[in-house]
């Protein structure tokens, strides 16, 4: 999915380029994708397809990378100079399809890391994100799932 054959020029990143200070996320999904060059771009163009083939999902950009949201946000998509990161809120559940994930953050992320040369099937892209919408659908947003226990323990 993430060719080591695709070694193209590598053009800077409006979000990740370490030479600006602060960048205007992408206007879009598709800008977001045009902006990228080399194997990070044939990577983004492979995990996206793959994910719009597993689940219908509104594809934003939010945090200056792809976000793809059911009831509340369920993966993402990031591309930096070095690295894709295909990312999962509740993610730590998803990971008996994919042990690679990482798991790491709030609401039960996990994310797996993609360099050049390294890849993942399709079929297992489609597999998570169908699942992650299964998740996004019997437990509902994730962010709103963890709010109220956060304000618990400040009034604490």
């Amino acid at each position: 999915m993430c060719p080591s054959a695709c070694t193209g020029g590598v053009a800077p990143h409006p979000i990740t380029d370490a030479s600006v200070k602060k960048s205007i996320p992408a206007a879009s999904p598709d800008a977001y994708v045009a902006a990228l060059g080399g194997w990070r771009r044939t990577c983004v163009e492979s995990l996206r397809a793959a994910v719009r083939a597993g689940a219908k999902l509104d594809e934003v950009i939010k945090w200056g990378h792809l976000v793809y949201l059911g009831e509340g946000p369920a993966l993402l998509i990031r591309a930096e100079q070095e690295r894709v990161l295909l990312g999962f809120w509740r993610g730590q559940r998803l990971r008996e399809l994919e042990p690679r994930l990482k798991p790491g953050g709030k609401y039960e992320m996990a994310t797996l890391e993609l360099r050049e040369g390294e890849s993942i099937t399709k079929a297992t892209v489609r597999r998570l994100t169908a699942r992650a919408v299964e998740l996004d659908e019997q437990l509902g947003d994730p962010t709103r799932a963890a709010r109220p226990a956060a304000k618990a323990r400040r009034r604490a």
